[in-house]
């Protein structure tokens, strides 16, 4: 297979350029990735309709507590005893892979998160399928990348082209796509780039329509015009969306920090899946995805919320339907970030989408209520749906295209812009990062459109660590140190204890007028003559932080320690030189 390959890539080398190259496998991985997003959607209907025949009608509302148990029990027995692979959580894991691990996903990502996601989605779990999606599609990309032996530059663009196709395909929204793939992906925004991205959406996109049709994910009508008096009205609905992406995001990471500390991952199922469960029973709305309840709340119906649950009866009591809407809208977040601990796989953007939509529509239906403004709640559920995308991901175009396209709510552009730059201008007060890069923010690894940042990801403190400094002991005598000094040619000298940990250094500039005075050669020690620097490195410290020691301590070299052990030193002029070939291999076109 290797010399098909070799042989292969030397013909087309002769051919074609590496950029019609790649176009061409832009269009490959649209297709493939278009196919993944057809398994997993076709997974889960396959399922959902399995589970709806074989149980019965009297008793099916009780196992509601029960089925997404089984999906995430499968999906969790699937990953540990079958694949033996951890199965990541869909976008985060592509955008580590540009980050921390050089565009490389693992080949079993390819079918992977079709099925734990299909199982997990399938029996009731309270997440989407765009992030197993992504992940599907960027490990076609990222594995399509290693086999024709392409750059990092090149395998960047591939997994971004494959992520815009994966998203594509499962929204049917290849403007989104491509804009997804600009804004949260990082992929930079060049003609260049851009092309092969836009082939590979349009082409996920098409594969996508040729299975499902061209019908509307969320079909959508709209009742009444924009109108100008309608813009504070949106500029709330962006601030009350805005907040409750704040409240996801923070649900979302208080529950995994919680459940990071039960070590076992059986008890971590039994006490996800149960609480999910119980949540599901009481408040069937919270079931799967939320296709349906979205639905519902486009065409301004908010009777399905009623539906099973102990409430039902109080239709017509507004305090009860404000409370209902909120304990719905507050406790998808919840139920999510129960599936995801559990064991579950999925994604967050049909929360968003469930989220928004209610919140839209308990907006509207307030507001029409207590008679503060006259709005057509079906509109307001469609724009607090791209409010919501805009506030989690931090990303306003990707909530505007998005909605606009699976809807075709076109008529509402206006308000979509409004309330998704307030939402995403709100959630900016609170939280720098959107959910998915929030881990590797924290660890300074998180991949952006600022070149310099990127840059300095991908420099590693290993790769330009100098060690041939001679060491000294602080017992040595002057004498002994002329003599080290005399075999090197570095003017620094670590003074090392028994242990070899790191107890400060000489400089040559210190001892220069005192090495040749041979009356103190057996007088003065080491320890008399070293100093301890202001500022050191350890050897685990990301290179962004390194600059910014660099540039502080305002020297030519640091010392790198791992905890007190000496491991050597890095200057200046290594981190440049590093640095600007890095940097020109970014920038390259």
């Amino acid at each position: 297979m290797n010399t098909i390959i070799i042989k292969f890539n030397e013909w087309r080398r002769k051919r074609i350029t590496n950029y019609q190259f790649l176009i061409a496998l832009s269009l490959l991985v649209g297709l493939l990735s278009g196919i993944g997003a057809v398994l997993i959607k076709n997974g889960v209907l396959l399922i959902k309709r399995l589970i709806t025949e074989l149980s019965p009608d009297d008793v099916i509302e009780y196992l509601y507590f029960v089925f997404p148990a089984i999906g995430i029990f499968l999906a969790v027995f699937f990953a540990d005893k079958i694949l033996r692979h951890k199965v990541g959580h869909g976008i985060p894991s592509v955008l580590y892979a540009i980050s921390k691990n050089n565009a490389f996903i693992k080949a079993h990502n390819m079918f992977s998160s079709i099925i734990t996601s299909s199982l997990t989605v399938g029996f009731g779990g309270s997440v989407g399928l765009e992030g197993p999606t992504v992940a599907t599609g960027g490990a076609i990309g990222a594995n399509i990348g290693k086999l024709f032996n392409l750059t990092y530059k090149e395998r960047v663009l591939l997994l971004g082209a494959a992520a815009a196709s994966a998203m594509s395909a499962i929204f049917k929204s290849p403007i989104a796509g491509v804009v997804f793939a600009l804004e949260v992906i990082m992929i930079d925004l060049t003609t260049k780039s851009v092309i092969p991205i836009l082939f590979s959406s349009v082409t996920g996109s098409l594969t996508s329509y040729f299975v499902w049709g061209q019908t509307v994910l969320y079909p959508f009508s709209l009742q009444n015009e924009f109108t100008l008096g309608e813009v504070p009205y949106y500029i709330f609905l962006g601030i009350f969306t805005g907040l409750l992406a704040v409240y996801f995001t923070k649900t979302y990471v208080f529950t995994e920090r919680i459940f990071k500390n039960v070590k076992k991952k059986r008890y971590k199922f039994l006490i996800g899946a149960s609480l999910l469960g119980m949540l599901i029973y009481f408040f069937p709305a919270l079931y799967g995805e939320g296709f349906e309840s979205i639905n519902s709340c486009l065409k301004g119906d908010y009777t399905y919320l009623y539906d099973n649950n102990f409430i039902a009866g109080f239709e017509e009591n507004i305090f009860a339907l404000i409370l209902l809407f909120l304990t719905i809208t507050l406790l998808k977040p919840v139920a999510a970030s129960l599936t995801f601990s559990a064991g579950g796989v999925g994604g967050i953007f049909a929360p968003s989408l469930f989220i928004g939509a209610n919140a839209g529509l308990f907006f509207a239906t307030i507001a029409n209520h207590f008679k503060l403004t006259t709005i057509a709640p079906n509109n307001s559920a469609l724009v607090g749906m791209a409010g919501v995308i805009a506030g989690v991901l931090h990303a306003p175009l990707t909530g505007i295209f998005l909605i606009g396209e699976i809807t075709h709510g076109y008529g509402l552009f206006m308000p979509l812009m409004i309330t998704a730059g307030i939402s995403y201008v709100t959630v900016k007060v609170f939280l720098p990062t959107n959910v998915y890069s929030i881990q590797l923010a924290k660890k300074g690894e998180l991949i952006t459109h600022h070149a310099d940042h990127n840059v300095l990801i991908h420099m590693q403190i290993t790769d330009i660590i100098e060690t041939d400094f001679k060491p000294v002991k602080p017992h040595f005598t002057l004498r002994q140190l002329v003599g080290v000094v005399a075999e090197s040619n570095r003017n620094i000298f670590p003074v090392l204890d028994s242990k070899s940990n790191f107890v400060g250094y000489v400089s040559l500039d210190r001892i220069r007028k005192i090495m040749f005075t041979t009356h103190l050669y057996d007088k003065l020690k080491v320890s008399e003559l070293m100093s301890f620097p202001e500022i050191s490195v350890q050897v685990t410290e990301n290179m962004d932080s390194v600059a910014g020691k660099i540039q502080q301590a305002e020297v030519f070299n640091l010392v790198v320690l791992d905890g007190k052990k000496y491991v050597g030193f890095i200057s200046r002029a290594n981190v440049f030189s590093k640095y600007r070939s890095l940097l020109k291999e970014f920038s390259e076109n």
